[in-house]
């Protein structure tokens, strides 16, 4: 079973309830389901596009292929596409139908337990004579590098897609949303969103004591099983804690928002928030105070935001 979205304060009294439905979420140290979404199309260069076959024996049926985009300015996935490739057939045979792109993140990652997003709209050629086509062959030939042997070919065109609506999840079972496109496209991609897997790499690979340190002493999680950080952006991590439960062979498994004093700038910024998080979980693990005779109190900003039903 899957995580159930909630959230609650740790230590303190608010209930769990859903996500989807809270309005008391604090969204000073989470990113916004909209800019989630515009991070994960921006860090992502390729995905699975689905396009309506024209195929006479599976006519109508979903058709999935493997392409490269981009994103124009306004967030707009744009496909170098071969007209011979049988989704470009596709969509010129029907060029009123809806296609969708999925993507999502990969590095590192396994399974459901990545963040991606679903944008269903429609696909249009675009014209040589576009305002924005210069910038458009610059950024395709920087992020995709056969691009310059292909781009010039009569074979290939640009197609930009036009969302109409956008999917969101952010892992198994975590988050899972309709985004509304205009908020999308107003929203900016995290600031650390390149370098937030081979963040997250690094803590689970070479930081395991200080996480279980933090479980302990910051989550208020005992009996832990396994613990490991799923995700980093500028405004804190999250952190999956497996403990065992009350009952024989029973695991629970819980999702927590540590979020960081301030918004960070960079990834050196990320590091020396995350190090004092480590610092703090250190403190209290050791009883250090700071000379009257009291634990100085956490200042770290933590909510819970998923949890296994299974642990209820």
């Amino acid at each position: 079973m899957g995580l159930s979205s909630a959230v609650a304060t740790v230590n303190g009294d608010a209930a769990v309830e859903d996500i989807a439905e809270s309005e008391s979420v604090d969204q000073s140290i989470r990113l916004s389901v909209n800019e989630k979404a515009r991070t994960v199309l921006s860090v992502c260069t390729s995905g699975t596009l689905c396009t309506k076959s024209s195929n006479e024996d599976i006519e109508g049926a979903p058709f999935g292929s493997f392409v490269d985009y981009v994103l124009d300015d306004e967030g707009n996935p744009v496909i170098l596409m071969n007209e011979m490739s049988m989704h470009t057939v596709n969509v010129n045979d029907d060029p009123d139908g809806f296609v969708t792109l999925f993507t999502q993140l990969g590095q590192g990652a396994k399974g459901q337990d990545v963040s991606r997003c679903s944008v269903t709209g429609k696909l249009e050629k675009i014209d040589e004579a576009s305002p924005d086509m210069d910038q458009i062959r610059m950024r395709y030939s920087i992020t995709h590098s056969y691009a310059d042997q292909v781009m010039d070919s009569p074979r290939f065109s640009f197609y930009r897609m036009d969302p109409r609506k956008l999917y969101f999840v952010g892992g198994f079972g975590v988050l899972a949303k309709w985004v509304p496109v205009e908020e999308y496209k107003d929203a900016a991609p995290d600031i650390l969103a390149k370098e937030a897997s081979e963040i997250v790499a690094r803590l689970n690979r070479d930081n395991v004591d200080d996480l279980l340190l933090t479980a302990e002493n910051l989550l208020d999680s005992t009996n832990v099983e396994k613990i490991r950080v799923t995700a980093v952006d500028r405004l804190g991590i999250d952190i999956r804690v497996t403990k065992r439960g009350n009952r024989a062979n029973q695991l629970v498994t819980n999702e927590y928002r540590i979020g960081f004093r301030i918004p960070v700038i960079s990834v050196e910024d990320a590091k020396s928030e995350i190090i004092k998080i480590f610092q703090e979980s250190w403190e209290k693990e050791n009883g250090v105070d700071w000379g009257d005779g009291e634990e100085p109190g956490s200042t770290i900003p933590i909510l819970k935001i998923a949890e296994d039903g299974l642990g209820l």
